[in-house]
């Protein structure tokens, strides 16, 4: 059932960068990424390669724009020129006076390509991105007599024949470039191919993933690697004591109570802040947050998610036009919301069977719902068969709490708020699940509060707790199932009063050891078997979803485990 949307938009084309023609000639898709998408992720070789430039990247000062005539040994650094009538724009690393013209030289952090005979060659983006330069200095009234690549792991310069053949061929890339621009569709992935292995945005372009989600079938590709980040490493930083100040010094962020300081950690260790309670941030806290890509997520006192605090990140316009076109059409809607919750009963299903002592009619009754959800001819319908499904697994929760300590009673889902600590576990859980999941949805570019299944609404993050769905079992259940039996908490760890059931201080941190624990936890993809964290498929399911969205994959295939 996909989807397809125009293929062509009419938005304004801004001037293209030189760079971005790079990324074309290398790969069209990645092209469309950085460009249209607005999509970077650093890795070591663009970190590299950042450096390999910094001598280059202080700007030569110019008065009055570019003379006419330069005197000879004139050296200009980081010069920026644009053209209108080529919709091009670029910054040029070297550009400097000879005799003959102006020579010119591009800083790469790689290698040459060297043939058989041991004779080095610039690499095809390399030299088209010099030619681009050459033409915006001819535009500009200048002759270039040299084009050189200096390669940084070679240690070595290569010079670029500026022949017509090669400024013919820069043409047509740009030509191609802009046009690729104006679709809606981006270009298809490069499967198994070797650039792929050293491509930054592997993680989000999936190129494997996103070829099989295109048409999908019986045989899933044989993955080599799991589209895990190079680095997933981080810290979050909680703060709940009220009072409490997050600020700034320096590179470090401190939390302070009064004139006391409460502890801190280096801004590149940090990756996600949770505020619970009355805590304050700076503004240069905020502002060095929303430079950093740091999601601020801010909790009541008793644990509810109230919102967030995060940048702009990607663009996602063809994604959510998507979302907003197929919302008013109802038959994909029940399509996505089948999908969702068949795989929601599955692994409630699988949670009863690992961990219940329960009749084999309950798990034969939880089979027949979730299958009955593929008939469902209605939203009404399926809401119904989504209800006796969670009706059941709630009566049958007990069943998976050992704890022989004390007495956690556990009859039924309850919640605004929970009334005993069983249920205070599962909402706790349920709000951080919409606080990761409404993160993710901002970061691959869909609109978190326009949803499927559950209907949007003031405040309600309904395409989040749509995506939830099938990981409430799996994450946040199995937290509070594994934080009781373990005997990780205690009566101490509440808070017992007439306005509910809540973890205090103590309790909130053993929670939380527990739920990075489950969300660092290892699983295996259900097509194409791999295993990453639960942290990771979180984004991959999202990311997956944008893809249908915008009409690049045939369906939604829910997270279903054994």
């Amino acid at each position: 059932m996909m989807e397809t949307l125009s293929t062509t938009d009419e938005r304004i084309q801004p001037l293209l960068p030189v760079r971005r023609l790079h990324n074309f000639v290398y790969c069209p898709r990645l092209f469309y990424f950085q460009w249209v998408e607005n999509v970077f992720v650093e890795n070591a070789d663009t970190v590299a390669g950042s450096s390999i430039h910094r001598k280059v990247d202080v700007p030569t000062q110019i008065k009055d724009g570019l003379p006419n005539a330069l005197p000879e040994g004139t050296v200009f650094r980081s010069l920026e020129l644009s053209s209108e009538k080529m919709g091009l724009v670029g910054i040029i690393d070297i550009a400097e006076s000879t005799e003959n013209g102006i020579e010119l030289v591009d800083y790469k952090k790689g290698s040459a390509l060297r043939h058989d005979n041991g004779e080095r060659v610039a690499k095809e983006p390399d030299a088209i991105q010099l030619a681009a330069h050459a033409l915006l200095l001819q535009e500009h009234g200048h002759t270039v007599s040299s084009a050189w690549v200096y390669y940084a792991a070679d240690k070595r310069k290569v010079e670029v024949p500026l022949t017509e053949e090669l400024l013919g061929q820069c043409r047509q890339y740009i030509g191609e470039a802009t046009e690729a621009a104006k679709r809606v569709t981006m270009p298809d992935a490069l499967c198994g191919d070797p650039r792929c292995l050293y491509c930054s945005l592997y993680p989000v372009c999936l190129p494997e993933e996103s070829s099989y989600w295109k048409t999908p079938g019986e045989n899933a590709p044989a993955i080599q690697r799991p589209p895990r980040p190079d680095s997933d490493e981080g810290e979050v930083l909680i703060v709940q004591k009220p009072g409490a100040q997050i600020g700034v010094r320096g590179e470090n962020v401190e939390v302070r109570l009064k004139n006391e300081k409460l502890g801190g950690m280096a801004l590149h260790q940090l990756k996600q802040v949770y505020l619970y309670g009355a805590v304050q941030i700076t503004a240069q806290a905020a502002q060095l947050f929303l430079e950093n890509d740091i999601p601020v997520a801010y909790f009541s006192a008793a644990g509810r998610f109230l919102g967030m605090l995060q940048g702009l990140g990607t663009s996602g316009t063809d994604a959510r036009r998507g979302q907003y076109r197929l919302f008013e059409r109802e038959d994909i809607r029940l399509h996505l919301a089948k999908e969702i919750i068949r795989s929601k009963i599955h692994n409630q299903r699988v949670m009863l069977m690992r961990n219940g002592e329960v009749e084999k009619t309950d798990i034969e009754e939880m089979k027949r719902l979730r299958n009955q959800t593929e008939n469902a001819d209605s939203l009404d319908t399926l809401r119904g068969l989504e209800g006796s499904a969670a009706a059941l697994y709630f009566r049958l929760f007990a069943s998976m709490l050992k704890s022989k300590g004390y007495n956690f009673d556990f009859n039924g889902r309850n919640r605004r708020p929970p009334r005993d600590p069983v249920n205070a576990l599962l909402s706790l859980g349920y709000s951080m699940l919409a606080k990761e999941l409404t993160g993710i949805c901002h970061s691959v570019g869909l609109d978190p509060f326009i949803g499927f299944f559950h209907q949007p609404r003031y405040g309600r993050p309904a395409l989040a707790l749509d995506l939830m769905e099938e990981f409430r079992p799996l994450i946040a259940d199995s937290v509070a199932i594994s934080l009781l039996n373990r005997h990780e908490l205690d009566e101490k760890d509440f808070i017992f009063s007439s306005k509910g059931v809540f973890l205090n201080q103590q309790g909130r941190r053993a929670f939380w050891e527990a739920y990075f624990r489950r969300m660092d936890t290892l699983v295996s993809h259900p097509q194409f078997e791999y295993k990453m964290p639960y942290r990771r498929m979180l984004e991959v399911q999202a990311r997956q979803l944008w893809r249908y969205l915008r009409g690049e994959a045939k369906t939604y295939c829910g997270f279903t485990t054994r």
